[in-house]
């Protein structure tokens, strides 16, 4: 798995391309001590440099000496570094000439240009983090949500490796008895062979079936939830979208049809990000162009998480709400009434009639009443479990670790199974074995090296 290239000395611009107050060049290998002494001087003359300390000074041109730019450098000695190895960090101004410059430098003096994710791929080769801590590193730099990022530090801390290495632990005991009852039949081994492992392996198997079923709502909370704005025309879908907003993203007026496209913007929802689409009335269309815009409306209406069906309380249910509900009854829906502010035609047990067990909540799009109400609604029907369930559960958000954990899962109830029909003990052990390796893919205990390149190629340059 550990290649020659591996433990060569290794170099990118870790901070984004452009223009900035700081730019970081770093250097992992054994070269990165030589480094310093070649590229940096301090402002004293004849200062030592400690690990783990920081000093400031000038990057020079080891050719001519010229000074690049004047730099705090951070040398740190292994094992204490993020690789497990030397590494060197140059914090500099953030110009490009200035970082490109510096860097040429550097693999002018031996080191070589890092692959993506190289650094936090050493720092799995070198023990320092598994493969699931790994892949949550890639998850902390993209999050564009609190909870997005929460589920990602989880993850960096190690909660689901903590939660394999449980079950681990469990099967490994079981095999252990298997493996005993096997190896020793002429002794009276305690519970020896298969028998009473059967509650062992029910265990084990509702705890990853408990894992595998996460997995909707992690990906929920990290990926966002797609939520169209259905209804007929003024019923205040665009003002409920201005309002979820906070600003006048679609255009609002009296008269019927405005919207003719599908409007889209992003919001944070108790941390969980909604991508809300506003689409057009649904009604009988006149025109090709209104033709159209219902068209892509049922198809935005097919393609969502969410739907909210607006309705005017202020007006009578008529034909084109049926039709709407029609369309909106096998999905994931909230009926929003609208126009709490204005004199009420409709009553509540009208709409509940139509829509039986759909959660339902008023609202003022114009006034903002009602909307903190219909916030957590949408938030406790995108998340399954719901807020109270959120902070003591381990969510899975990688589509590698949630194969693992099923294909894991079938080879339990197979050993399971076969404990409880009295098959070979040596059988039940062999499929207890296989579901040790699945999970240990999630870890990377037992990960080939096509799946370590996937995982990292992910990963920006520098990282």
């Amino acid at each position: 798995m550990i290649g020659a290239s591996d433990w060569d000395t290794i170099a990118a611009i870790s901070t984004p391309y452009g223009e900035s107050g700081i730019g970081i060049v770093r250097v992992s290998g054994p070269g990165a001590k030589e480094l310093v002494f070649k590229l940096f001087q301090t402002r004293r003359a004849g200062e030592a440099m400690e690990s783990h300390r920081v000093y400031y000074g000038e990057i020079v041109n080891p050719l001519d000496r010229s000074v690049i730019d004047e730099a705090l450098v951070l040398f740190m000695e292994k094992p204490r570094t993020y690789t497990r190895e030397d590494v060197l960090e140059i914090q500099c101004h953030g110009g490009p000439l200035v970082l490109r410059r510096i860097l040429e430098c550097v693999l002018r003096e031996g080191a070589r240009l890092a692959e993506p994710g190289e650094f936090t791929k050493r720092a799995f080769l070198n023990g320092r983090i598994d493969l699931a801590e790994a892949e949550a590193v890639i998850e902390t730099i993209r999050a564009r949500t609190p909870e997005g990022l929460r589920l990602a530090n989880e993850q960096l801390r190690g909660r689901l490796s903590g939660e394999v290495s449980q079950i681990k632990k469990i099967l490994l005991g079981v095999l252990a008895q298997i493996e005993a009852g096997v190896d020793f039949p002429e002794e009276d081994v305690e519970n020896s062979g298969t028998v009473g492992i059967e509650g062992n392996l029910e265990g084990v198997s509702k705890w990853m079936a408990d894992l595998i079923s996460s997995f909707e709502d992690g990906r929920t909370l990290r990926d966002g939830v797609f939520v169209a704005i259905v209804g007929r025309t003024n019923v205040g879908k665009s003002s409920l979208l201005n309002a979820l907003l906070g600003d006048e993203r679609a255009i609002v007026t009296a008269v019927a049809g405005t919207t003719r496209d599908v409007v889209e913007d992003t919001v944070s929802v108790s941390g969980m990000r909604l991508r809300v689409v506003d689409t057009a009335g649904i009604r009988k269309w006149r025109n090709p162009a209104e033709r159209e815009s219902i068209r892509r409306t049922k198809r935005m209406l097919k393609e969502s998480d969410l739907a909210l069906v607006v309705v005017d309380r202020s007006r009578r249910l008529n034909d084109e709400d049926g039709e709407i509900f029609e369309l909106v009854r096998k999905k994931k829906s909230i009926v929003v009434l609208n126009k709490t502010d204005l004199p009420g035609r409709l009553e509540r047990a009208e709409v509940e009639r139509v829509f039986a067990k759909t959660p339902m909540v008023e609202i003022s799009a114009r006034t903002g009443q009602g909307l903190e109400r219909l916030r957590e609604e949408i938030y406790d029907s995108a998340v399954r479990s719901g807020i109270g369930g959120l902070g003591d559960r381990t969510m899975l958000i990688e589509v590698r670790h949630k194969r693992a954990l099923e294909e894991g899962l079938e080879a339990v109830e197979r050993a399971k199974r076969g404990a409880g029909e009295n098959i070979s003990p040596e059988l039940v052990a062999l499929e207890i074995r296989s579901a040790l390796e699945k999970i240990g893919e999630i870890v990377g205990e037992t990960v080939s090296e096509d799946i370590l390149e996937r995982v990292f190629s992910q990963f920006c340059i520098g990282k």
